[in-house]
């Protein structure tokens, strides 16, 4: 029977649920009730271990020790949280550890505000620190969802020895929405993990041939965009403007587009559910005689519309694309509408 929870509180309950029996961290907002909820919750089911570091640069260096013992491992932030963990996020990249990280992004640079928002993007998707590497990264629309993609984040993460990252809006974790738990899973301690005899032969740099290492790489991820592209879509094909959005934002878009079809607009929707790997393959949907379309995101400048114009360029679709970024907040579904009017009557012109 579903219960109304409040979103970060509900990903914490998922997490015990998936299997997590360990969490360092540092509180954040927006993100701090999932720390604040496992700092007890932990100490309820076996081998539950919480631990709260000086920040998040100790936070996450304790999570590759977990991970390195074969334990499903978590921390959560925001913003600068998250920027000052990209440098063992890169360690774990290297290593082919799996780990969940969870993110509710918040609007603005350096220090940043409080205000909801998806301006974290192009950080998430390119790896964000050093070197060549990739992460999942799984944006929710729904609290719902969010549960769902907790033991979805780890089955990916573990399959390939990779990071996974849920990306959600600061509003999501705030919200409450009526959610069904999913059941305890069973998790076995990693077959990678340490286990008191040196394991891992990978560890470190010396007798590595980084060549070798960078073809593999390069076959692990054309195997990833190959098999676990993301996305729901709807009326796309003999829509005359195509709306992107995901997320909150993808919420507002969706409704935008419902309204609009009632109002006898032939307009489709495609909600990336994978940020990364880039759902590119929803581009198929598209028919010939689309006029345009238009990506709607909750940042300053658009980030997610430079990979839709990147992909219909490779997939051979020439239509305009279209930028609405609303900035931060969940977008106002009438605002999309009138900008969408404004682009029919040629009043917003196309960025690529």
């Amino acid at each position: 029977m579903a219960e109304m929870m409040k979103g970060n509180v509900a990903i914490g309950e998922a997490a015990i649920r998936a299997g997590v029996r360990f969490y360092a961290g540092y509180p954040i907002t927006p993100s701090s009730e999932i720390m604040e909820y496992l700092s007890w919750r932990l100490g309820e089911v076996d081998d539950g271990v919480f631990v709260q570091l000086e920040n998040e640069i100790a936070s996450i260096n304790m999570v590759v020790g977990a991970a390195s013992c074969g334990v499903r491992a978590m921390t959560a932030s925001s913003g600068n949280g998250i920027s000052l963990m990209q440098e063992a996020m890169s360690v774990l990249a290297d290593e082919n550890l799996p780990v969940v990280i969870i993110t509710m992004v918040r609007y603005g640079n350096g220090l940043a505000t409080l205000y909801s928002s998806q301006t974290d993007y192009l950080r998430e998707t390119r790896g964000g620190g050093h070197g060549d590497y990739r992460c999942f990264v799984l944006c929710p629309y729904t609290v719902q969802e969010a549960v769902d993609m907790v033991a979805l984040a780890y089955e990916l993460a573990e399959k390939y020895k990779m990071v996974s990252i849920i990306m959600a809006e600061g509003a999501l974790g705030q919200m409450m929405e009526p959610v069904d738990l999913p059941a305890f899973l069973d998790v076995k301690r990693g077959e990678w993990g340490f286990d008191g005899t040196y394991t891992n032969a990978k560890l470190g740099y010396f007798d590595r041939n980084s060549m070798t290492e960078a073809e593999e790489l390069r076959e692990r991820y054309d195997l990833i965009k190959e098999n676990e592209q993301r996305w729901d879509s709807t009326d796309v094909a003999d829509a005359d403007y195509v709306f992107m959005g995901f997320g909150l934002a993808g919420r507002s878009c969706l409704g935008a587009v419902e309204d609009l079809q009632a109002e006898g607009h032939k307009v489709g929707f495609i909600r990336p559910i994978t940020a990364w790997p880039f759902p590119e393959k929803a581009f198929a949907e598209i028919g010939s005689n689309t006029k345009g379309v238009i990506v709607v995101e909750t940042n300053a400048m658009g980030q997610m519309v430079e990979d839709v114009a990147m992909y219909m360029k490779k997939h051979g679709l020439q239509m305009p694309v279209y930028s609405l970024p609303y900035v931060y907040g969940v977008p106002v579904i009438q605002d999309i509408k009138d900008d969408f009017k404004k682009i029919v009557n040629n009043e917003l012109k196309e960025v690529f």
